[in-house]
């Protein structure tokens, strides 16, 4: 059955609103992508080789994809994903993609649906419905496609009109890859973003290898806590000169203290004799994100913190698959007291921004539109990984617009790693911005001017300044 994807797809069935809506999605439309942070490898840029066959694009990488057909009953041998203890799993990849096909019935009404279905018609000009009868096809459509110059993937990058893209990246991260980006003469703008999680987690059994792993990069061994901060501001100084305009900070809850200086030292030399525990690595963590705050007035990298996910909450999925395979959960997550020792210490300094993002819900009115809209150096980051939908993005909006405006906010940023995925998410996010705005001007809130200058600043404006661009 061929398929063309709705011109009105996600706007409201009203005729006043849906008129309004078609106005200003078409200012934004074709507005540049700014996107301030993402998952993407920067070797995809650096190499521009060829990508490979139709699944291994869409359906291995993405834990979007996996959750919902493991969630559907499909075993993720059988998609291909390969197990950490070497055990056989399926190697055919006409058959992982026949296998996503007969299940994408699963994604319908899903905003993992939505970016499909934009990839396959808008990216890459297929028109049929992608099923269990029409899988060969499209598949090879895909594959041809892939395999011709206009697909490599900077000139996806050109076409997909991306003005900026930024990576996430490890503390001890040696960046070879953006100076080979930036050496090669190509225009495109790939950019860093400091990523220091696995050298905070220090009851980590990984944590003495990534210690290691820093102190090689920064040129000294670690052996003392304030030789350990000072690596972490070379490093960042680092980035900074890659191109870096930002830190990113995943933690389960936001807490932050200061800890007394010699009970900061005493944590990381029990750390390096691999004598903490989970509570200590709790406060060394809420201690550490006061230091990246800090940090951060002084060289002005923007703060991002994201939190409320249980990582890798099926432990045999973990044991045999590793991370990122769609067994991550949102908590619920208090901000308003977790983040008083960081904002009275730092809320107040011009110099400073953090970014905060939130799985949960429920802190939207009650916490964080509070918040941002008293402390200058509070932004909300958009509607983030389970939210960032449909009806996330617009609860998002009505939750958190009448408190702290849509200029405490940091417009939109996709945080994917699904290369060919970017357009597709920036296209939902304009659009559902696109109907809020008319909902606005339908109830005369706002006028039609108004709503123009609101709808670029979320596509465009507001991303690029929160995050220095």
């Amino acid at each position: 059955m061929s398929t063309v994807l709705d011109p009105d797809r996600f706007f409201d069935p009203d005729p006043a609103v849906r008129r309004v809506a078609r106005e200003l999605y078409g200012e934004t439309r074709r507005l540049p992508i700014v996107s301030p942070h993402g998952h993407v490898d920067p070797q995809i840029l650096a190499r521009d080789e060829p990508f490979p066959e139709p699944a291994a694009l869409i359906v291995q990488p993405d834990h979007y994809v996996l959750r919902l057909l493991y969630a559907g009953g499909v075993p993720l041998e059988a998609l291909g994903v390969p197990r950490r203890d070497g055990a056989p799993v399926e190697s055919d990849p006409c058959k992982v993609w026949q296998r996503f096909a007969d299940h994408y019935y699963l994604f319908r009404g899903t905003p993992t649906g939505a970016w499909l279905d934009y990839e396959l018609h808008e990216v890459f000009g297929v028109r049929d419905r992608l099923s269990g009868e029409t899988a060969a096809r499209v598949y090879d459509e895909v594959a041809e496609k892939l395999a011709s110059p206009e697909f490599l993937p900077r000139a996806l990058f050109e076409r997909f009109n991306i003005e900026v893209l930024a990576t996430t990246d490890s503390a001890s991260d040696s960046l070879d890859h953006h100076r080979t980006i930036r050496g090669s003469g190509w225009k495109g703008r790939v950019i860093p973003c400091f990523r220091p999680d696995a050298v905070f987690r220090i009851a980590a059994p990984q944590w003495p290898a990534e210690l290691e792993a820093l102190g090689r990069e920064h040129g000294a061994p670690l052996v003392d806590y304030a030789e350990f901060v000072r690596a972490l501001g070379d490093r960042r100084t680092f980035f900074k000169s890659m191109g870096a305009t930002a830190t990113d900070h995943g933690v389960l809850e936001p807490y932050t203290t200061w800890l007394p200086p010699d009970e900061a030292e005493t944590v990381f030399q029990r750390a390096r004799q691999g004598d903490v525990t989970a509570a200590d690595e709790r406060r060394f963590t809420a201690h550490l994100l006061m230091e990246m705050a800090r940090l951060s007035v002084r060289d002005g990298l923007v703060m991002q913190l994201h939190a409320g996910a249980l990582r890798n909450h099926n432990h045999m999925v973990f044991e045999r698959f590793g991370p990122d395979r769609g067994a991550d959960i949102p908590v619920a997550t208090e901000f308003t007291r977790n983040l008083r020792p960081l904002l009275n210490a730092y809320g107040n300094d011009a110099r400073l921004t953090v970014v905060v993002f939130t799985l949960d819900e429920s802190t939207y009115s009650r916490e964080l539109a509070p918040l941002a809209g008293h402390y200058p150096s509070l932004r909300l980051g958009p509607p983030w990984w389970f939210h960032d939908s449909l009806e996330g993005m617009r609860r998002f909006r009505e939750r958190t617009t009448e408190t702290a405006g849509i200029y405490k906010t940091a417009g939109f940023n996709d945080d994917t790693r699904a290369f060919c995925s970017i357009p597709a998410r920036h296209d939902l996010a304009r659009r559902v911005d696109a109907d809020f705005l008319a909902g606005l001007v339908a109830r005369h809130v706002i006028d039609k001017t108004d709503a123009r200058r609101m709808a670029r600043a979320l596509a465009y404006e507001l991303a690029k300044e929160t995050y220095k661009l």
